[in-house]
């Protein structure tokens, strides 16, 4: 099994800084991607941003040139740099991991989610 277990979510003014970790343990062949989607209340969760193993990014329009995200491999762990804060940043961030756990076989894992609110 593996576990992501997120830390960093928070009350933020608007305009201001957070910063999301998460960390996948457990039986980790290997990592095709990590990222980060949020759902805000009455909506659809949609991805933020997301980084493959070899570096490539995507990040959802709305917060591109606002958060960063980042990985370290050697601890399998993912953050997310989250400046220029709006009310509408404001959502449950959930992390995942797309992950081989033996070999040809992968499956989406997903954190319990932490709670970012951004007030104005």
């Amino acid at each position: 099994q593996v576990q992501l277990v997120e830390s960093g979510g928070e009350l933020a003014q608007s305009g201001g800084s957070l910063r999301l970790s998460c960390a996948a343990s457990g039986m980790i062949l290997s990592i095709v991607s990590m990222g980060w989607y949020r759902q805000a209340p009455g909506k659809q969760r949609e991805l933020v941003a997301q980084r493959t193993s070899g570096g490539s990014t995507t990040y959802a329009d709305s917060v591109k040139g606002r958060f960063t995200i980042s990985r370290d491999n050697a601890k399998n762990t993912v953050y997310l740099q989250m400046n220029s804060l709006k009310s509408e940043d404001t959502a449950v961030y959930y992390c995942n991991g797309r992950i081989y756990t033996s070999p040809g076989t992968w499956s989406d894992y997903w954190g319990q989610g932490t709670q970012v609110t951004v007030s104005s």
